[in-house]
């Protein structure tokens, strides 16, 4: 939804990433209103007296659970009613705190107060309407926060995690060896656990498996692999069971040029990522608790920047004619010797990272590769402007 207007609606688009990071995601709700507030209207809620967590239950409650237009606002039955909002559902609002009244006034104002707001506090009035997708949701504005006693309650931060303990104690101990040797990898990862981050860990058998292949990747190829199982985002097991589509990486946001994404979907509850390369599945959580979710995967993620991708491997067989052709053609045992079977080009490397454009297509003319001459040249050249 775009709610960049002229008018900064601050609110609606912070309530958006506390939702995401309490495991409500605004996107996963199909009806939905956001009471926006401008920016000369926040008040206290930008002085810094409020802790993160508090914050995300203030901006919570700025999130009704249900579709209000402004022609709906001016029909509201009897005048008034009661709304539920994303604070009420997250738990943490006992009672009737997490409900918003609305009420119609005379001459058409419409106003809106939480429900367990104190006395000597004013309800917030409707301003306007910003926009609306009938029946889906609309962001309205209003003069000022919402006021609650239980939302503005202080949140203890959340205990430290240690990231290698706790991948160590649970299914993946090979894995956080890996990440330990890499610093930048682990800084990385490890700067992000804190605020919102979602890390698909593999098995250690599936790290036995990939190791001969790992060791054969160049230091910046490994650090780039690392960061591709971690999410820059937090992820409940209920969201991913829910959505589907492309998932961004740390890999993504930090090689230059490179995609370093893949796809994320279930299918008959189990949760599949697909590369292109491998698809992996979710065998067992780890951690699941806002901002931090780590999963361990069945196989080590390999991304089609750095591996050749299985796509073509689906293509329909080819005629009986080819095979028969190509048997009548004796290669010489140099060319033997240097061309990899089907399966050593699939799995293997792409490509070194540090060699440039002209080096490797040097190196594929000197190997006599083939068939797969100018697939490797291709990878080559892009993995060297990438370098």
């Amino acid at each position: 939804m775009d709610l960049m207007k002229p008018l900064a609606v601050v609110v609606a688009l912070l309530a958006v990433c506390a939702a995401a990071a309490e495991g409500f995601d605004i996107n996963r709700d199909r009806t939905i209103t956001v009471l926006a507030v401008a920016n000369g209207d926040m008040g206290h809620l930008t002085s810094g007296h409020y802790s993160l967590g508090t914050i995300r239950h203030i901006l919570e409650l700025h999130v009704v659970a249900d579709y209000y237009d402004e022609k709906k606002l001016k029909q509201l039955s009897h005048g008034a009613t009661a709304a539920s909002t994303l604070f009420q559902r997250s738990g943490f609002a006992p009672g009737m705190a997490g409900y918003v009244n609305i009420t119609q006034h005379r001459g058409g104002k419409v106003t809106f107060i939480v429900d367990d707001a104190a006395d000597s506090v004013k309800p917030v009035t409707f301003v306007k309407q910003i926009e609306s997708h009938r029946y889906d949701y609309s962001v309205l504005q209003v003069s000022s926060v919402l006021s609650s006693p239980e939302a503005e309650a202080p949140v203890a931060p959340p205990a430290p995690v240690n990231l290698t303990d706790l991948l160590s104690k649970k299914y993946c101990k090979s894995f956080a060896g890996l990440l330990a040797a890499d610093g930048k990898a682990f800084d990385t990862i490890n700067g992000t656990k804190d605020t919102a981050l979602t890390l698909f860990c593999p098995v250690d058998t599936a790290v036995a498996s990939f190791l001969p292949k790992f060791k054969n990747l160049t230091a910046k190829a490994k650090t780039a692999i690392l960061l591709y199982h971690a999410v820059p985002d937090y992820y409940s097991m209920q969201f991913l069971k829910s959505n589907k589509g492309k998932v961004t990486t740390l890999a993504t946001t930090s090689v230059a040029k490179k995609d370093y994404t893949y796809e994320a979907q279930t299918e008959a509850d189990t949760v599949t990522l697909d590369t292109t390369v491998t698809i992996s599945t979710i065998q067992a959580t780890v951690r699941d608790d806002d901002p931090l979710a780590v999963y361990a995967v069945s196989k080590f993620l390999q991304p089609k920047e750095l591996f050749k991708s299985t796509t073509k491997d689906l293509a329909p067989a080819p005629t009986p004619e080819g095979p028969k052709k190509k048997t009548k053609k004796k290669p010489s045992r140099t060319s033997a010797a240097a061309a990899p079977s089907d399966d050593e080009a699939a799995d293997g490397p792409s490509a070194d990272d540090s060699v440039d454009d002209a080096d490797k297509a040097a190196g594929a003319e000197r190997s006599l590769l083939a068939r797969w001459v100018t697939a490797a040249a291709t990878l080559a050249a892009a993995l060297a402007l990438a370098a």
